[in-house]
């Protein structure tokens, strides 16, 4: 039976970390979101033509949305357990009477509260420099929080991965943030050549853009339902490796 104080615990001290790194946490992507506004929405917006009938400018909303909640879940959740480990003091975490279940909810539920507050002062930002709707907002809420869950998960196994602050570091600033740049963050898939539109799809980070604006707009260069089943796998998986290593211990106890 899951016990719901030790998950509100952990929980709660995920939030009170996040809430003392405030200005990193928050004022930091609010400016950078800003900065892609300026540039890629005032400067370069009013010279792109419309895509699928919505304003360039609204366009990239979803895809700067993303670009923040992937970088900032990751790099929260890999760091909140990565400092334990470093420290020592996951092996109070280890020894005391909590499960997985506990373990992952409070860190999980930790970091959907933080992706909310992050998308939700992202999209007041926007509000200062385009005007923009939302076609469906509990799709949205609901999507958000299927990629904070998943992406949250993701950081766990790297911050339980990592064994120094470099490696900490690699998977977001190589792989992640460049992805999330060629995942249509900026650009339909549909106005990229042949054969670099069909190339494109093999980039996962496609799906999770994709999926954010069909919830936008109601249209996507990829089907919602395919955006949906990926990342609902992608958090499957995520799930099935943090039980293996709560199982065997690995890199926890060593």
């Amino acid at each position: 039976m899951i016990s719901w104080r030790s998950t509100w615990s952990i929980y709660t001290r995920e939030l009170m970390r996040f809430l003392r790194t405030a200005f990193q946490s928050v004022l930091a992507p609010v400016l950078t979101t800003s900065l892609y506004f300026i540039v890629f929405g005032a400067a370069i917006g009013g010279r792109m033509p419309d895509l699928g009938g919505v304003d360039y400018g609204a366009f990239i909303i979803p895809g700067l949305l993303m670009l923040t909640l992937l970088g900032e879940t990751t790099s929260n959740s890999s760091f909140g357990i990565y400092m334990p480990r470093f420290t020592g003091t996951i092996y109070e975490l280890l020894s005391a009477p909590v499960g997985v279940a506990e373990t992952l909810l409070g860190f999980v539920g930790a970091a959907m509260t933080k992706s909310l507050l992050l998308a939700t002062i992202i999209l007041v930002t926007a509000r200062l420099f385009v005007d923009y709707s939302i076609v469906h907002p509990v799709l949205a809420v609901l999507y958000i929080m299927l990629v904070a869950s998943a992406f949250s998960l993701f950081g766990f196994i790297l911050g339980i991965w990592a064994d120094n602050f470099e490696k900490l570091g690699i998977i977001p600033m190589l792989f992640l943030t460049p992805l999330t740049f060629l995942g249509g963050t900026f650009y339909s898939i549909d106005m990229l050549p042949k054969p670099w539109d069909t190339i494109a799809l093999a980039n996962p980070i496609v799906y999770l853009v994709s999926g954010l604006r069909w919830t936008f707009y109601g249209s996507s260069d990829v089907d919602i339902a395919v955006s949906f089943a990926i990342t609902l796998g992608f958090l499957a998986f995520c799930v099935a490796v943090i039980a293996y290593i709560f199982r065997t211990g690995w890199r926890l106890r060593a």
